[in-house]
């Protein structure tokens, strides 16, 4: 409902200032943390900002406020000041921090989608969540679509990071599958470089590679981050070898 709802606000054409989601774990954490007075028995809370000239944000609000009961919310509040304003956003703030109060580590991903996407990928976390036995916070920018899962772990058992690296890709490729993107403010690197595999296809790597060597012909610059060999596609299986020959062998492989 809290994803359905952001999407009716901005197809409103209401553009927030900030417009941030937390779900239940990101919501006891930082309510234990920093006190702000966040509703424990919510599964989700949204924090709405407006911005501009008295009479329009009082309008805005007003139809805020609208969108958001007929959406099920089950409580509203507006901030009656500047420092209940500032106690609200205080606990977003804090919320990355106070997860760690959950557990010994977490695994911080960062995807974009279509914001009418953002009910269908939080039920289908939530899913892949219980396939995986390891939970997950969400603790997000909402209003630009981009979604900052943290997946609870525990490093010192065996395998369970490895689980965890698993269940971040999948999270990325759903991102894909629903017309989004493996980022939105974090970057590829090393961490995200099979995932390109799946949101380009072999043409558009090329022309990655085309652009790299026009500027690091020498292959000074970051080797082997953020675009992922056309050889590292095919062993991942995202890309067809025809007759055990890959694609555009003129490109050299790593």
């Amino acid at each position: 409902k809290a994803g359905n709802a952001v999407a009716n606000i901005i197809a409103h054409g209401i553009i927030p200032a900030g417009l941030e989601m937390m779900d239940r774990y990101a919501i006891q954490a930082a309510e234990a943390f920093v006190h702000a007075g966040y509703p424990l028995e919510a599964e989700a809370i949204l924090l709405c900002e407006l911005d501009g000239i008295n009479e329009e944000v009082s309008e805005q609000i007003d139809a805020v406020r609208s969108i958001l009961k007929e959406g099920g919310a089950i409580e509203i509040r507006t901030a009656k000041d500047n420092a209940e304003r500032e106690l609200m956003w205080k606990g977003r703030k804090a919320a990355f921090p106070a997860v760690g109060r959950l557990s010994p580590d977490y695994y911080c991903m960062d995807g974009t989608i279509p914001r009418k996407q953002l009910a269908t990928v939080l039920k289908r976390i939530n899913e892949m969540s219980k396939e995986y036995a390891l939970p997950v916070a969400n603790v997000f920018h909402a209003g630009d679509g981009n979604l900052h899962p943290l997946i609870l772990y525990d490093a010192n058992k065996p395998g369970e990071l490895k689980r965890t690296e698993e269940f971040g890709g999948k999270i990325l490729e759903l991102c894909v599958e629903v017309g989004g993107t493996i980022t939105g403010e974090h970057g590829v690197g090393m961490e995200k470089i099979n995932q390109m595999c799946v949101q380009f296809k072999p043409l558009e790597l090329q022309q990655f590679h085309a652009v790299k060597r026009a500027f690091d012909p020498d292959g000074l610059l970051n080797p082997g981050k953020a675009v992922p060999t056309l050889h590292r596609c095919a062993e991942l299986g995202a890309m067809h070898v025809h007759n055990g020959k890959l694609p555009y062998p003129e490109l050299e492989r790593f």
